[in-house]
């Protein structure tokens, strides 16, 4: 297994791009871009992407602006969703010459939605890990999102978040995803932190990414990204502890070409505590190529190779 973690200029910043291959595997010619999300960083996805590899994949992993490694925007600016969307559409530019997937976790998969929706025609398979985006909020909340916002960015403090050692950033993980094993969160946790210049230990991300956004969720423009989704897509839940809004069933209905699978006792986090599951069901759906195009074919809610809910 050949892992390399690079820095590439995209947009202006320098992402840190964690790519994973098996020399030893016979090449597919599909390029994976792996998304993660909120708080999260494209290296933790190597439990899932060291199989994918084995099996013949050009995995790829970046850590979205601001998170990992990645560089944080600067003074006068601010973390908006289109910016992700542009980043992602510069690097598949970059990284995937041909045939592509697309696997979002989370908000990686909000993402992922929006860049697929707006390049149908690129994307062959679409894997969402619950990643059906947000809460859908009405124009009430906007004035309060906004009030919110200037308070945080007026107290802000960008100061890396500090942790008082290793365990300590592996006992606040555990306490934040019980549902993971801890001997698992112990090998997220230096993924996740960074050394400082003075020694000392923080975690990897800006702290503006706990600011509130002053932009709500809205949740007609997203379906309407959904609807133009045309290849064969993978909706993933970790079952009843996972994370799920209200309308989800609503929003997979939009696509054109939903499988659904549950991984009953995951939770959120299935990429670390279902990694091996995970990895399986992914690496069945993405074997299965380019059969049918990425354009337009399929009925509406239909699933793909007849498989339902399990």
């Amino acid at each position: 297994m050949r892992r390399t973690s690079e820095p590439w200029k995209t947009n202006g910043l320098e992402l840190c791009v964690h790519r994973f291959r098996d020399d030893g595997a016979r090449p597919t010619g599909l390029t994976l871009l792996l998304l993660h999300g909120f708080l999260d960083a494209g290296s933790t996805w190597d439990l899932v992407a060291e199989p994918l590899a084995r099996a013949g994949h050009d995995v790829v992993a970046p850590d979205l602006r601001g998170f990992g490694r990645s560089a944080r925007v600067g003074a006068g600016s601010y973390y908006y969703f289109p910016d992700y969307i542009a980043d992602v559409a510069a690097l598949v530019d970059a990284l995937a010459p041909a045939r592509l997937g697309v696997v979002g976790h989370s908000m990686g998969g909000a993402v992922a939605v929006y860049y697929t929706g707006a390049h149908p025609d690129r994307v062959e398979r679409l894997a969402l890990l619950e990643g059906m985006g947000p809460p859908s909020h009405g124009p009430e909340v906007a004035v309060a999102r906004m009030e919110t916002w200037l308070r945080d960015m007026k107290r802000l403090d960008r100061t890396p978040r500090r942790l008082a050692s290793m365990q300590d950033a592996i006992a606040r993980l555990v306490a934040h995803h019980p549902r993971v094993p801890r001997d698992v969160l112990a090998t997220r946790a230096p993924l996740l932190t960074r050394e400082e210049p003075d020694g000392g230990l923080a975690w990897a991300y800006d702290p503006m990414h706990r600011t509130t956004s002053p932009l709500s969720f809205q949740v007609e423009a997203f379906t309407s990204f959904l609807e133009r989704i045309a290849c064969p897509t993978l909706v993933v839940s970790g079952g009843p502890t996972g994370w799920h809004p209200p309308d989800e069933a609503a929003r997979v209905a939009k696509l054109a070409r939903a499988e659904h699978v549950e991984l009953q006792d995951a939770g959120h986090m299935m990429h670390w505590s279902a990694a091996s599951q995970l990895a399986e069901r992914l690496g069945e759906f993405f074997a299965r190529g380019s059969a049918g195009g990425a354009a337009g074919q399929g009925n509406k809610g239909g699933v793909e190779g007849g498989r339902g809910r399990e």
